[in-house]
């Protein structure tokens, strides 16, 4: 059984747009980063990504981890590592 999921993008048929109101914002953000995280267009992105732009994605990621999970969140929802 595949441990991540997807759902939302597949089933979302709200506005795409930011800046209208919160909601929209996390609907649009979560949107926005479920299709980057197509395995088939990673190989485009990255492929095409320099060192700077890399670090920078991987930086702005460790830093929203850091900032929004503890150490058990982390582990649980980010590493997917089972409790025990």
């Amino acid at each position: 059984m595949a441990k991540h999921s997807h759902r939302f993008v597949e089933t979302y048929d709200g506005f795409v747009g930011y800046g209208l109101d919160r909601q929209t914002d996390e609907n649009t953000v979560q949107f926005y980063l479920q299709k980057l995280s197509d395995d088939e267009l990673m190989k485009v992105i990255l492929k095409r990504m320099s060192d700077e732009d890399l670090t920078e994605i991987f930086d702005v990621a460790g830093k929203v981890l850091k900032k929004y999970l503890s150490e058990p969140e982390y582990h649980r929802f980010f590493l997917k590592e089972e409790e025990g």
